[in-house]
């Protein structure tokens, strides 16, 4: 089938706001957006630029605005789309060129949660096993990629200061992991103006998640967690 994908446009080098440009290009219906990006590039416009690497939806480098919903270009299907396509980069993001943004802020928030563990006791003979209820805890918020994709949903995120869902998400697999012993530091950060108690509930987050991840239903639970350590 024959697709026109709109593509907006930005080289901070040469031009002074983005512009749409549009591309026509032939594909099946069970390609994928990447695919179609990849013919742009490699056969019309060399100069487009775009993040991609795995292709699998594992990585989550190409996280962009699809038809003005946040996804991975990797998993989403000419066929669900239709032959009109707009492609956009994440909002909420200085935009380096084209569709590639600056995520340096995102991942500072991100580490600022101290995604890894923490536990100083000694290491027992074998690994430090959990229960199965242990690890259902913490078995949907561990699926997160850090494609951005929740944050740059986040009406909230776009207009002030604030960890944003993904941040959060990665702090709530490691608040809630039984092996780890950084309860009170992380509730800390979390706790601040800037963390959990900014979010409004909006599901923005939730619905943008291509990997399923109840993001929201996290936040509450962390926020919950803060209380009840609290009282």
């Amino acid at each position: 089938m024959q697709v026109t994908l709109r593509i907006q446009r930005f080289n901070p080098d040469t031009d002074t706001k983005p512009y749409y440009r549009e591309y026509t290009v032939e594909v099946e219906p069970t390609d994928r957006v990447l695919d179609a990006l990849n013919l742009v590039k490699w056969y019309q416009d060399g100069s487009l630029t775009y993040r991609r690497s795995c292709a699998h939806g594992i990585c989550g480098s190409d996280a962009m605005r699809i038809n003005g919903r946040n996804r991975l270009a990797c998993k989403v299907l000419i066929k669900d789309l239709g032959s009109r396509i707009t492609i956009e980069p994440l909002l909420g993001f200085r935009v380096i060129k084209d569709l590639v943004v600056d995520l340096e802020p995102f991942f500072a928030q991100y580490r600022t949660v101290m995604p890894y563990l923490i536990n100083d006791e000694p290491p027992p003979i074998r690994e430090r096993l959990q229960t199965p209820e242990e690890r259902e805890l913490i078995e949907d918020t561990s699926k997160c990629i850090l494609c951005a994709c929740c944050t740059a949903a986040c009406p909230i995120f776009w207009t002030t200061e604030w960890l944003g869902p993904a941040a959060i998400v990665n702090g709530h697999r490691f608040l809630f992991d039984s092996r780890d012993r950084a309860t009170e530091e992380r509730l800390a950060v979390l706790n601040q103006r800037f963390g959990v108690w900014r979010c409004r509930t909006i599901f923005n987050c939730t619905e943008a998640c291509p990997r399923g991840i109840q993001v929201t239903r996290a936040i509450e639970q962390v926020k919950r967690r803060i209380l009840f350590e609290q009282s």
